[in-house]
């Protein structure tokens, strides 16, 4: 694979949006390998679906022979990045960003192949940076750099400024922060690219004039689609919750099940997006029509599965869900969640236990589910709300809870 197709294939499985000079990039990576990155804040201790565009650009980049760079906001996370904020995010502790930075970190090593060569990934943390700046210093060196008036254009301020909305000055210095991590990654570490979401145009193109002005070297920026379902829902989040990639925040089926769950008319880019499979193969399985699409999203959702949780895994999810919806059997590698044995002697109710089961996000849920027909016990229809599940209705140790045909929990005593 050569280092000069990275952006032909890029762009033909839909991850380019923008690129401030595709033609000098191109001519970069033809040269040679190059080292690209990408920031992620340590807002949470995994990263979900959401995310997964972002990891899969940078897979595709080692694919083709380059560097990249996970670039983890250990000091920017400390201030929040307003792009694309309605509001300041909640101030986090350093521990608890310590703490989400080692749930993070174990985000990528599905994906990425890390070490010391070329065209192996490494990690990086902005506070090794960020935590050593004093502020008149940083004010000389980078602040004469930036105009108030360029500033109050970029699209994370104007949302927040025409909605009326407070923007803090503590925020409103993320976009210098974010500018300097390129400029240093640059010479620590010779990476010419940034890449982010459609949202961090106005912070990549900053970070790019700061670098030119400074040091006289030209970088680039390519920013990725947002990605919306066809219907128009967020990516990564469900009614059930948000789907991370950790192991340990979500099981091998319930991700399986997420594919699965694709709407029709987002196979293929899903697809392009999401797995490795070929182009030729990709387009062959977009074009199957009636119920032949649910072998392709059986396809997406196995090969997506497998590259977050491991071929075992993957294949084992999916001999579950068949076993669960073509069999009609209660399998034993379903997700389970295990009660006290005093409250499940006792009874509880079946909207409550649908909440804790994971399988609605709210009491007001679980009961429209069930008002809607769409909830079972032991694969027999629940009617009412305020229905006591109890421990007689073990079967094989589990009650089998099933909302609609495709999101299934077992519950276990303890």
């Amino acid at each position: 694979m050569t280092t000069d197709s990275f952006l032909d294939e890029a762009i033909a499985r839909g991850f380019v949006f923008q690129c401030t000079d595709i033609d000098a990039l191109r001519a970069a990576m033809q040269a040679g390998p190059i080292a690209a990155y990408i920031g992620f804040d340590c807002t949470a201790d995994s990263l979900h679906v959401g995310s997964l565009v972002q990891i899969m650009i940078l897979r595709l980049l080692q694919k083709h022979g380059h560097k990249p760079v996970v670039l983890l906001g250990g000091g920017t996370t400390r201030i929040g990045d307003p792009s694309g904020k309605d509001e300041a995010r909640q101030m986090l502790t350093d521990e608890t960003i310590a703490a989400n930075m080692v749930g993070i970190r174990q985000c990528f090593a599905p994906f990425l192949r890390f070490g010391e060569g070329p065209s192996q990934a490494m990690l990086a943390n902005n506070a090794d940076w960020l935590d050593q700046l004093g502020y008149i210093p940083l004010l000389r060196d980078i602040g004469v750099h930036f105009t108030i008036n360029r500033m109050l254009g970029f699209d994370s301020v104007k949302l927040r400024l025409d909605r009326e909305q407070p923007l803090t000055f503590l925020e409103f210095n993320y976009m210098i922060l974010q500018s300097y991590d390129f400029r240093e990654l640059s010479r620590r570490h010779g990476v010419t690219l940034q890449i982010g979401g459609s949202d961090q145009w106005g912070n990549i193109v900053a970070g790019m004039e700061l670098t030119r002005r400074t040091d006289g070297k030209a970088v680039y920026g390519l920013t990725t689609p947002l990605i919306t379902t066809a219907s128009g829902g967020k990516m990564g989040k469900t009614a059930q919750g948000a789907i991370w990639l950790t192991r340990d925040r979500l099981s091998a089926y319930d991700y399986w099940q997420f594919w699965r769950n694709t709407e029709d008319a987002d196979v293929g880019r899903f697809l392009r997006l999401f797995t490795d499979l070929p182009l030729d193969e990709i387009a062959r399985l977009e074009a199957l029509g009636g119920a032949e699409i649910n072998e392709a999203k059986k396809i997406l959702a196995t090969a997506a599965t497998t590259l977050a949780h491991g071929a075992e895994r993957a294949a084992q999810a999916a001999e579950t869900a068949r076993q669960a919806f073509e069999e009609g059997e209660a399998a034993a590698n379903l997700p389970s969640v295990t009660l006290p044995r005093a409250e499940l002697q006792a009874g509880i109710p079946a909207f409550r236990l649908f909440v804790l089961a994971g399988l609605a996000a709210s009491n007001a849920e679980a009961r429209r589910l069930i008002r809607g027909g769409g909830a079972k016990v032991n694969d027999v229809a629940v009617t009412e709300e305020g229905h006591l599940v109890a421990a007689d209705q073990l079967q094989e140790g589990a009650i089998k809870l099933s909302a609609g045909r495709k999101h299934h929990r077992l519950v276990k005593m303890d």
